[in-house]
């Protein structure tokens, strides 16, 4: 089946009607910076400043860092709609290919903790518990159905490092593999 895209959604954006779309875009998301939370704002605002100072790097190489494949790290995911890893997080790095990361994202809530695939009999299966690693605040859980590649410029920080010949390394690797798929 063919698909076509509807040239009518696509209609406005043309070089003549930018000045009043850049406007519009502005007055429209300036409504929705302030509708959000202070929490919501700063996590916003950041992602943005992120982008702006960051999208035009070709790696983390421009900030003189060189992430590794079991490397965990705090990176800037973007901005995010509902159900998706977003903004400031850290992430697991299991893969790399052309300068950029392949990461598992991770969260520390505890009710994520609580219901992880390794920590409870009937738990849930896109959460893996990888417990409190060097280098992190608190015990972790990586979320495995969200793993995606990443421009390595994403990278903020690097924190801790899971040894990629580890058992859990191994497992979290396989389950991916396995099962994401």
């Amino acid at each position: 089946m063919t698909y076509r895209i509807n040239e009518d959604i696509l209609g406005d954006y043309k070089q003549k009607n930018l000045e009043r779309l850049i406007e519009n875009f502005c007055d429209q998301y300036q409504k929705y910076i302030t509708d959000l939370s202070c929490h919501e704002k700063i996590k916003e605002l950041k992602s943005g400043h992120n982008r702006v100072n960051r999208s035009h790097m070709w790696s983390s190489e421009a900030m003189k860092m060189t992430p590794k494949i079991g490397d965990i790290c705090f990176i800037d995911y973007g901005h995010a709609y509902l159900n998706e890893s977003g903004y400031q997080h850290f992430g697991l790095i299991i893969g790399s290919s052309n300068q950029k990361i392949l990461v598992v994202p991770m969260t520390s809530k505890r009710d994520a903790i609580s219901q992880s695939r390794n920590v409870v009999e009937k738990g849930k299966l896109h959460l893996y518990y990888i417990g409190h690693l060097d280098g992190l605040h608190k015990p972790s859980t990586l979320f495995l159905n969200d793993f995606k590649y990443l421009n390595s410029a994403r990278v903020i920080s690097i924190n801790g490092h899971l040894c990629i010949n580890s058992t859990m390394f191994k497992d979290i690797v396989s389950i991916i593999k396995n099962e994401m798929f």
